[in-house]
Parts: structure tokens; C-alpha cells; sequence
């Protein structure tokens, strides 16, 4: 009987470690080398810019970390990171098409849904993959309104190619939906650039569906966004752009899942009752 209720206290003990382990939610791939996209948070001298790729989450889930790759200068410093989930517009948008962009269809929304800073409740490291590294086209300063909005790029960047790793101490609650990552990064000195991966994505990546392009903005354009190959390239044949990163975390039960749990540990629990009462005999 013994043997029975510590069966029972191991299964309740295992359930809800199982229901909410930690797994790789989003992963777009490595690195191409076509674009680096501009984003940064606003300081001194500098607007804010913002790059941002989607991801679909099929359930519920707790964000807990992740990385992101770009380029940066040689000897840099890193100042301050920030990472943001926006949702699809039009949702967390309120204002009417402004004439600024080709379109808002399947961008990001006007404001963000949630978002994570350095310091606060953001933990991150760097790693250096190749000190020498030159992506084929940029854009940082060319974000402009339509219909000056195609410049065919800033042509090539060159720097040290380096992912950033977070864990966030407040992790982002994210039901089963489509968002957009949106990565920020502040050096002392010189710009990041997050690079691009490829577009569709394929293995080690997780492919999903749809698979938007890259989009980006600055504060002269927003609330709206750019596509950075459609709009901002552009061309007979315009590119298209995922951008390099991961996220991880834990997929959480559905409302019906975690009533069907708790059903379970009611069982569990009575049938414990049961065992001891036969053992008391």
C-alpha cells in the first residue's frame, strides 16, 4: 500500500512539471547576410528606430528567454537592451490610415503590447560569432515617408557579428496569436544592426504560417511601419526579410487543459484517501 500513495504523490508531483516544461518556441534561423536593420532605442543625437519580425504561437505560452543576432561595431559597449512584442495591426491601434505608408496591412500595430528593458526586468550576455562580418545591404537612416519611401538601401555595413541572449525575470504572458519581436539595442557609441535569416525559414529554424516579412519604423514615420524589402528595397522583384532570433519558454494549458488537471489531482488526491483508509483497516 505504501508502494501505491508514493506511485499517486510521484504523478502529482510530475504533472504540472511536464504540463509547463521549458521548450524552444520560435526559432527563425540563422543568419544570411542580405539585410541589417537599424534598432535602437532614442538618446541623445539619435531617434528611435525599430526593426521588428513576426513569430505565431499555436498556444499559450510563457516567454522566459531568447536570443537575437545583429551587428555591431568593433569594441563595442552595450548601454542598454530592450525587447518588445507587438501584436498585427490593427489591434492596440487607434489611428486612421495616415497616407504615409504603401500599406498597414499584416504590420506591426501602432503601440506595443508589452515590452522588457535592461535593469529592470531584462538580464542579458553577448557572444561574438565572427569579428568580421559584412552584411550585403542596410537601412538606418533611409526610413521616409511615401512616397519617397524606396531607396534601394544603404548599401553594405560591416562590424562583428554578435547574438544577444536574455532571460527576462518578468516573462511575457503571450496567448495563442501572431506578434512581432521586436529587439532594441543602445551601444556608447555606433548603431546595431539586427540581421536578417532566411526567408521561408528552414531547418534548424521553426517554420510557421503565415511567415511575415521584416518591417521597420522610426519616430518621423510611426504609428506607421515600412517593409523593409518590399518598400524600402523595393525593385522589379523586391527581397523579403526574416530576422534572426529565438524564443523560449513554457506552453501553458488552455483554460479546458488545466480544468482537466485539477480534475486529475481531485482523483488523485480521493483515491489517496482511499488507500490509507484501506491501510488504516
Amino acid at each position: 500500500m505504501h508502494f501505491k500513495i508514493s506511485i499517486l504523490s510521484a504523478l502529482a508531483i510530475a504533472l504540472p512539471i511536464s504540463a509547463f516544461a521549458d521548450t524552444l518556441l520560435v526559432n527563425t534561423g540563422d543568419v544570411n547576410g542580405q539585410m541589417a536593420m537599424a534598432s535602437r532605442p532614442d538618446s541623445s543625437g539619435k531617434i528611435e528606430i525599430e526593426a521588428a519580425d513576426d513569430f505565431v504561437l499555436g498556444s499559450s505560452a510563457l516567454v522566459t528567454s531568447g536570443t537575437f543576432t545583429g551587428l555591431v561595431p568593433a569594441g563595442f559597449s552595450v548601454t542598454g537592451v530592450t525587447v518588445e512584442i507587438y501584436r498585427v495591426f490593427p489591434a492596440d491601434s487607434n489611428n486612421p490610415p495616415s497616407g504615409n505608408v504603401l500599406t498597414r496591412a499584416n504590420s506591426p500595430s501602432d503601440v506595443a503590447f508589452a515590452s522588457r528593458i535592461s535593469g529592470t526586468d531584462l538580464n542579458f550576455t553577448t557572444t561574438v560569432l565572427n569579428p568580421n562580418f559584412t552584411a550585403a545591404n542596410s537601412v538606418l537612416n533611409g526610413i521616409n515617408k511615401s512616397p519617397n519611401q524606396t531607396t534601394g538601401g544603404e548599401g553594405p555595413v560591416s562590424g562583428q557579428e554578435v547574438q544577444f541572449s536574455f532571460t527576462l525575470t518578468s516573462p511575457f504572458s503571450l496567448a495563442a496569436d501572431h506578434y512581432f519581436f521586436v529587439p532594441q539595442v543602445q551601444l556608447s557609441s555606433g548603431d546595431f544592426y539586427w540581421l536578417s535569416s532566411v526567408r521561408p525559414i528552414v531547418a534548424p529554424g521553426t517554420p510557421f504560417a503565415p511567415d511575415l516579412q521584416a518591417w521597420i519604423r522610426n519616430e518621423n514615420l510611426e504609428p506607421d511601419w515600412s517593409r523593409v524589402g518590399t518598400d524600402i528595397v523595393g525593385g522589379a522583384v523586391p527581397p523579403t526579410f526574416n530576422a534572426a532570433f529565438s524564443l523560449s519558454g513554457a506552453e501553458t494549458p488552455e483554460p479546458s487543459s488545466l480544468a482537466l488537471i485539477a480534475g486529475g489531482f481531485f482523483g488523485l488526491a480521493a483515491l489517496a484517501r482511499h488507500c490509507r483508509r484501506d491501510y488504516a483497516r
